[in-house]
């Protein structure tokens, strides 16, 4: 699946991904491959992207939304 983390200055980061890992404002929750669509808030933390089974990165976020539609993830993060 496709993700993009926009933030108001830069994109993070652009590109395909077995998993991610959101800080929601009620608890964090994960997104895999062909998710229903979905649209959330999101709280502070860490959002984790699962490249592959050998590469992870984290990015830290003060909030934001997330759109989840057709295996195409966008998260418009603080």
């Amino acid at each position: 699946m496709n993700i993009e983390i926009i933030t108001p200055d830069k994109t993070l980061f652009e590109g395909e991904v077995n998993l991610v890992q959101l800080p929601g404002i009620d608890g964090s929750f994960e997104i895999l491959k062909n998710h229903a669509p979905l649209i959330s808030v999101l709280g502070k933390g860490k959002i984790k992207v699962k490249i592959d089974d050998n590469q992870t990165e984290f990015f830290e976020v003060n909030g934001g939304v997330i759109e989840v539609l057709k295996n195409k993830i966008l998260i418009l993060a603080e």
